[in-house]
């Protein structure tokens, strides 16, 4: 499992996945906005979107998970052997 975690206090503008969502390294998850500027939240690494911590108009702090992907690393998400 991957946390995407807020990096400065900001207020959320806009998300733009849901749970159970695949998305690609790169893709943008949600946008931010502090000081005037909005800041996209881009996912880390290819994987599905377990969990969605906030929503439009939260005010979130430095530190704070805002998203959590399944990147397939986590082994009880690993299929068994046959």
């Amino acid at each position: 499992m991957v946390e995407v975690t807020a990096q400065l206090v900001a207020n959320v503008v806009s998300v733009a996945v849901i749970p159970g969502a695949h998305v690609a390294a790169g893709q943008t998850l949600l946008v931010v906005e502090s000081m005037k500027m909005e800041i996209p939240v881009l996912a880390p690494a290819d994987g599905k979107v377990a969990a969605v911590n906030v929503d439009v108009a939260d005010v979130i702090s430095e530190g704070d998970v805002l998203v959590v992907l399944d990147d397939g690393s986590n082994p009880d998400t690993l299929a068994a052997p046959a």
